[in-house]
């Protein structure tokens, strides 16, 4: 897989942001939001502004961490509500654009520059605006490049990734999947996690991780179109149009191991 350069990733932070704001710019408030149940319409909307406030301060404070930001208060009008993500979708926009992709940033994964946030941000306007078009009944086209790149996000930051206090343990079991599109493709190891968290949970579960092409056949293959796959994998379809081949069992694991919510 080959990431997006950080202009494509900037260019769609605005355009899926901008679509965002588009449809809920016309959806009633108190609309249901199926794929986050607890959420409203205006909810939605107010959480893609808090988020974008946060990462704002982020940058703009690098490499500081966000220890010092204080979260806006929510407007009640929507009207407001409106214009406060405009505000925030801008300096979110402005704040990426004067900085250096490589700058040392604060965030919660492992990488820790800037260039985090223009990726994640992007998927991130990406999967809301998904939930905003369910909110108000409409669909339109995910760009196929960007899907794929959050396929491969979502594997391997989401579910995948090992942290300090964990440890991953493989297995000689592999999934491949296709992003028939696109023609790329994701490899992802199976294996064990165990470890206890800075909170004293403990944890022993399967696990994955995604990994180079190791050269051997995959014990299983799950295939469709890059948006497909990346709205299946954040809840946000149904998958009604992937493939899946090979043992089955393994599927199945792969279908526990990224059964986790997020959002």
């Amino acid at each position: 897989m080959t990431r997006l350069a950080f202009d494509d990733y900037l260019r769609h932070l605005r355009t899926e942001s901008a679509r965002f704001r588009e449809v809920l710019a016309g959806c009633d408030p108190a609309s249901a939001c199926p794929t986050c149940p607890a959420w409203d319409a205006g909810d939605l909307l107010w959480h893609l502004t808090t988020v974008h406030d946060f990462w704002t301060h982020v940058v703009t404070h690098r490499p500081a961490g966000p220890e010092d930001h204080v979260e806006p208060e929510r407007p009640r009008d929507y009207a407001d509500l409106l214009a406060a993500f405009d505000a925030a979708s801008a300096g979110l926009a402005a704040a990426l654009e004067a900085a250096d992709p490589a700058d040392p940033a604060w965030t919660w994964a492992e990488e820790q520059t800037v260039g985090f946030t223009f990726r994640r941000q992007a998927l991130e306007a990406l999967v809301h605006r998904l939930d905003a078009e369910v909110c108000a009944g409409v669909t339109s086209e995910i760009d196929a490049l960007l899907a794929a790149d959050g396929v491969d996000e979502v594997l391997d930051v989401m579910y995948g990734g090992t942290p300090p206090w964990g440890t991953f343990s493989p297995l000689e079991h592999y999934l491949r999947v296709d992003l028939i599109d696109v023609d790329q493709e994701v490899w992802v190891q199976f294996g064990h996690f165990d470890g206890t968290s800075p909170e004293g949970v403990d944890y022993h579960e399967d696990d994955i991780s995604v990994v180079s092409d190791p050269g051997v056949e995959p014990d299983a293959v799950v295939s469709g179109t890059a948006g497909v796959l990346l709205a299946r994998l954040w809840r946000r379809g149904s998958g009604d149009d992937i493939h899946l081949a090979g043992d089955m069992r393994l599927v199945d694991r792969f279908r526990s191991a990224i059964h986790h919510p997020i959002e």
